[in-house]
């Protein structure tokens, strides 16, 4: 497995977000995690890609265990996992070559390297027109699509995608959902936490259902009624 949580729970104070929740997501799987507000989704992401720690249980993630971390560990695991959020998180006095190009840049990658991967994740996401623009030119899909090839450009084996289109119309939605599915296929697991899971096409995910801390398989549509 390339992701496997075993009986991982995490609060915050009083707070329990998590609660003995189990995971395990293969290599090259799209997985859809769905739930209300305050269900704990953007928590079960941050374990998988270890932003934060379990109060009990194992995350092991690409080999990886977090409790058996060690210094450097960490770094090297990063570089392994993409991340998408809804709020896009992009650099605003960066042009979106450059944004796109920061995580290369900062690994210490040749010019050439850098130029050849982000010219060609333009071209995928539909934006070479627009590598000389800054985010503010942008509208909120195109801004999301540079996310995600800001999140790709390292060749991670897993995406993880937080609300990816919480904050874009439905003609956007549709966009990225499509460009997600497209680098699922490609062989790169993907994990998405959402509010809508009606947008993702029946039979192309496997879809969970989080509240109240805790993870349940969701195989009939209408456990996830409330979620429209």
């Amino acid at each position: 497995m390339l992701i496997d949580i075993r009986d991982a729970s995490k609060s915050y104070g009083r707070w329990p977000a998590l609660e003995h929740v189990s995971l395990h997501v293969a290599a090259g799987e799209f997985v859809v995690i769905s739930g209300p507000s305050g269900a704990g989704k953007t928590t079960l992401l941050r374990l998988i890609w270890m932003g934060d720690m379990p109060d009990s249980g194992v995350v092991q993630v690409a080999g990886y265990r977090s409790d058996m971390m060690k210094p450097g560990h960490l770094s090297r695991l990063r570089r392994r996992i993409g991340v998408v959020f809804q709020d896009f998180r992009l650099l605003p006095d960066r042009t979106v070559f450059d944004n796109v190009a920061l995580p290369l840049v900062v690994s210490g990658s040749s010019g050439r390297a850098v130029r050849k991967r982000v010219f060609s994740l333009l071209a995928m996401m539909g934006l070479s027109h627009r590598r000389d623009s800054f985010p503010h030119q942008l509208a909120g899909g195109e801004q999301q699509r540079v996310a995600i090839a800001r999140a790709m450009v390292a060749y991670p084996e897993i995406l993880l995608a937080d609300e990816p289109t919480g904050n874009l119309d439905p003609d956007a939605t549709a966009g990225i959902i499509s460009q997600l599915m497209d680098i699922n296929r490609g062989g790169t697991a993907v994990v998405m936490a959402t509010h809508d899971p009606r947008r993702i096409p029946p039979g192309s995910a496997r879809f969970l259902f989080l509240d109240g801390g805790r993870l349940t398989d969701s195989t009939d549509w209408s456990d996830l009624e409330g979620e429209r």
